[in-house]
């Protein structure tokens, strides 16, 4: 896991893995629930016997959506920003669904920091490259381009720095 503590630092990384994830479990379970929570119930997701049936994957696949949206999640494994005040999912570049991920299948995602764009001079846009990596297969579920906008603590010199006062609680 990689550590990133300024935009200094996360200029350094660019070109670098960051880490890479424990795999996950993608269950029927879990494709179902999304269903439930996005409106999309097309049978290739949500009807087992008539994916195995009628799919040419033989069993149900998890949404597409549902691979993207488990990458901020299986990605704080990965690498972590501290001295950041405040971090925003700014956007995605790219996004290309490679494999379908059949319930029942394992995930992890593979992180590479792909450019480090400065803002200003506490602001800086992280494009990761998360590779949805599916277990037993050479080719990835998923690729994407996610910007994490993190706007760093201003940094203070020591000779500057406030003083810290006590305060005393009167009753």
């Amino acid at each position: 896991m990689k550590v990133i503590g300024s935009i200094d630092e996360a200029v350094q990384l660019i070109g670098q893995e960051l880490g890479v994830s424990d795999w996950t479990s993608i269950d029927q379970k879990r494709i179902d629930a999304f269903a439930n929570v996005t409106g999309d119930h097309q049978w290739i997701h949500v009807d087992p016997d008539r994916a195995s049936a009628e799919s040419p994957y033989g069993a149900t696949i998890a949404h597409g959506f549902l691979t993207l949206s488990l990458i901020p999640g299986l990605s704080k494994a990965n690498y972590r920003v501290e001295n950041a005040k405040m971090g925003i999912n700014y956007g995605l570049n790219r996004v290309r669904f490679l494999a379908p991920v059949p319930a029942c299948s394992r995930i992890r995602v593979r992180s590479e920091l792909v450019d480090a764009a400065k803002v200003d001079d506490t602001t800086v846009d992280l494009i990761v490259r998360h590779t949805v990596e599916l277990d037993g297969s050479d080719k990835p579920a998923a690729v994407a381009e996610l910007i994490a906008r993190m706007v760093f603590l201003k940094r203070r010199s020591n000779a500057w720095a406030p003083c810290v006062r006590r305060h005393q609680v009167i009753n």
